[in-house]
C-alpha cells in the first residue's frame, strides 16, 4: 500500500499547489493566448499530457491532478459509483466543442508570434488578486459539488477538459502498436471474486468485470494502481505491452 500513500500525498500536494498551477490548466486562458499570438503554459502542458500519455496513458489523473486530488478528498462523505455509460461522452462533446473553437482562435488571428509560458500570470502564480480568488472559488466549488452529490471522480467522467488529451494519446499508441504502460491480469484463475478490486477504484470501474480481457481496457482506468495494491491474490500488475492484437479495441 506504499504507493497509494505516495500516490495520495503527491494528489494532496498538487491541490495545495492549485493556486499556483491553475491558470496552466486553463481552457479559457488559451483564447486569450490566441487573439494575443501565443503559445501560453496552458497550451504546452495540454500538448504534454497528449504526448506523455502515448507511453503512460491516464497516469497525470493519478499522481498530479489536482482536481482528482479535491474529489478523492470527497470520498469520505460520497464514494458511491457514479453512472457512466453514455454520460461519460459528454466530456468528449465538450472537449471536440472547445477544441475547435481553440483552432479556430489561432487560425483567425494569424501566424503565432512566440511562446509565453506564463501568459496572465503573476510571477507564474495563477491567483494573485481578488477576481482570481473569486475564479479559483468557482472551479472547486464546480468540481466538488459534483463529487459530493453523485460519487467517485464524477467531475473525471463527465466534464474534464483535460482527459480526453490522455484518451487520444492512448489511442494512438494502440493504433500505432507502440509500449505503453497498463493494468495486466497475471493470473484469472486465483481470483476468489472478493470485489476489492472493485471497492479500490478510485474511478469507479467493474475491475473484476474486465479481467477476461486480459488487462483493465477501460479508457476511465488512470493506472493509480488501487486494484493491484488492494488484490488479496496479486492476480493484478502492472505491464508494459505492444501489439494490438493485445491491446484489443
Amino acid at each position: 500500500m506504499r504507493r497509494q500513500k505516495i500516490r495520495k500525498f503527491t494528489l494532496i500536494l498538487s491541490l495545495l499547489l492549485f493556486p499556483v498551477t491553475l491558470y496552466y490548466f486553463s481552457p479559457v486562458l488559451i483564447f486569450g493566448a490566441a487573439f494575443n499570438r501565443i503559445i501560453n503554459g496552458s497550451f504546452i502542458i495540454f500538448m504534454m499530457m497528449f504526448l506523455l500519455s502515448i507511453p503512460f496513458g491516464r497516469l497525470f489523473c493519478a499522481y498530479l491532478c489536482p482536481a482528482g486530488g479535491l474529489q478523492e478528498c470527497v470520498f469520505a462523505v460520497n464514494s458511491k459509483l457514479p453512472k457512466q455509460r453514455w454520460k461519460n461522452y459528454i466530456k468528449y462533446a465538450i472537449w471536440c466543442v472547445w477544441i475547435a473553437a481553440v483552432i479556430f482562435c489561432y487560425c483567425l488571428n494569424g501566424k503565432v508570434t512566440g511562446i509565453d509560458f506564463f501568459f496572465e500570470t503573476e510571477n507564474g502564480i495563477s491567483v494573485s488578486n481578488v477576481q482570481s480568488y473569486v475564479i479559483y472559488y468557482g472551479i472547486v466549488l464546480l468540481i466538488f459539488i459534483p463529487a459530493v452529490l453523485f460519487g467517485k471522480r464524477v467531475f473525471c467522467h463527465y466534464f474534464c477538459w483535460m482527459a480526453p488529451f490522455m484518451v487520444l494519446g492512448t489511442k494512438v499508441r494502440r493504433s500505432l502498436q507502440l509500449p505503453g504502460l497498463h493494468i495486466k491480469v497475471k493470473d484469472r484463475g486465483a481470483c476468489i471474486s472478493c470485489g476489492k478490486c472493485n471497492k479500490e477504484c478510485p474511478m469507479g470501474i467493474e475491475v473484476s468485470g474486465k479481467m477476461e480481457e486480459g488487462q483493465i481496457k477501460s479508457m476511465e482506468c488512470i493506472l493509480c494502481g488501487a486494484c493491484v495494491d488492494g488484490c488479496p491474490r496479486k492476480v493484478l500488475s502492472y505491464g508494459m505491452m505492444k501489439g494490438r492484437k493485445k491491446y484489443g479495441d
